[in-house]
């Protein structure tokens, strides 16, 4: 995807990307967000968003560069970037989100077994 170089009016880039923002916040399913992020990304805008969060995510982890790159077929810069970025508040946020929901599916998983015996 090509970015154009001209600039928008400050004021008009304000509301599209509050627009932009509010349009995520309603998102209430998985489901939900499926539908709007597979029409709205093309798919190397998926890939790339997708892959980046996995990256977020592993080295949360801990696992090795060497680990995240065959897996995940990204560059040591994005590695490195992505890294470098779990310090800022949206990064440490997208992880506890993860990380809750980690947590919570296998809770659930284990007091079903538990419900079924």
């Amino acid at each position: 995807m090509q970015v154009s170089k001209q600039k928008v009016n400050k004021i008009l880039e304000k509301q599209v990307t509050d627009l932009w923002f509010q349009m995520v916040a309603d998102i209430k399913t998985p489901d939900e967000a499926k539908i709007v992020f597979e029409d709205l990304f093309s798919e190397t805008e998926k890939s790339a968003l997708i892959k980046r969060l996995a990256v977020g995510y592993w080295l949360v982890k801990k696992r090795s560069y060497e680990t995240i790159k065959q897996n995940l077929k990204v560059s040591s810069a994005t590695i490195a970037t992505v890294a470098q970025g779990l310090t800022r508040p949206g990064w440490k946020l997208a992880m506890q989100k993860v990380m809750a929901e980690e947590w919570a599916t296998k809770w659930e998983t284990k007091i079903k077994k538990l419900i079924k015996r």
